[in-house]
Order: C-alpha cells, then sequence, then structure tokens
C-alpha cells in the first residue's frame, strides 16, 4: 500500500516525511507488525517501491505552466546521473533493483517524461497535460531515499540551475 505526504512548500516536505515514517514505525510496532522502506526487499518479478514526488512552482501552477514543466524536465534529464545518485542513500544502488524499465517503473540508466506514462522518469499527470498547468511527478525517487536529498536535487536543477554535479 502507499501513503501521500502534502502539500508541503520547500524543505518541508522532509520533515513531514520522516515524521510520518516515525507515526508508520510506532504503529507498526504497537500491532506486532514489521515496516521496512528497502525499495525492493524480496527479488523478483516485481516493481519495489518508490517515494514518487510531486512537485511545482508557482509558475506551472499558473496558466501556460506546462511550458514550465517541460523547461524543468529538459534541465532534469540533463542531471539524471546525479539525481539518481541522491535519491536513494546508497548512491543508487538500491534503486538499481527498482528501476529496471519494467513494472510500471523507468529505467534507472536513462531519463524519460511522458503525459500519464507510468514507466517514466518524469511524469505529467493527463488532467496537468490538458489543463496547460500543474505539477510533474518525479517517479526516480527510492521509497528509503533521504527527503531532503530529494527536494535539493529537484532544486537546485529546476531553479537554481547552476550546473552542479556532487
Amino acid at each position: 500500500w502507499e501513503y501521500q505526504i502534502g502539500p508541503c512548500e520547500g524543505i518541508e516536505i522532509g520533515d513531514h516525511l520522516w515524521m510520518s515514517r516515525f507515526i508508520l514505525y510506532r504503529v507498526a510496532e504497537e500491532f506486532g507488525v514489521s515496516v521496512t522502506l528497502d525499495p525492493k526487499p524480496v527479488a523478483g518479478n516485481w516493481n519495489g517501491s518508490g517515494a514518487h514526488c510531486n512537485y511545482s512552482t508557482q509558475a506551472m501552477r499558473e496558466d501556460g505552466g506546462l511550458k514550465h514543466m517541460y523547461d524543468a524536465i529538459e534541465k532534469l534529464s540533463k542531471r539524471h546521473k546525479e539525481h539518481i545518485r541522491l535519491y536513494d542513500p546508497n548512491g543508487g544502488k538500491d534503486n538499481a533493483r527498482r528501476l529496471t524499465g519494467k513494472h510500471e517503473t523507468s529505467s534507472i540508466d536513462n531519463f524519460f517524461a511522458g503525459v500519464a506514462h507510468r514507466g517514466a522518469s518524469i511524469r505529467i499527470p493527463r488532467p496537468c497535460s490538458v489543463a496547460g498547468k500543474g505539477y510533474l511527478e518525479d517517479r526516480r525517487p527510492s521509497s528509503n531515499c533521504d527527503p531532503y536529498d530529494v527536494s535539493y536535487a529537484i532544486v537546485r536543477t529546476t531553479i537554481i540551475d547552476d550546473g552542479w554535479a556532487d
């Protein structure tokens, strides 16, 4: 199953996700249930678990925002490897088990964006595409990601845009 956090502004998402994980672990403990954040705790023919990140700027949410979404996607495409390294705590090794290009995941080696495409690295939901504004979904972060690292990577790439390479 899954759950969602937000909407949040800026790195506030990190605070909310860490607290929700704490609550998840405490509730599970009360019921004698074990929880793991590992993106693929059992090998096999399935998609694993991600921490998809819905992201927008004010410009993306306003009329004509679709252009700003595509501008952000272009920037994200140029920093794919840097993002993969930051999107799991083991530098991409955890996500390598999950991002296979099968089972509604993108390939860890290739960047791909699409409208309503669940196999894309970055997906624009169909209602946002039709409306011409809204948000995009980065489907690459692993379920055990550090949300501060994910926020950092997305903002640094799409807003600061200083050509970084960590």
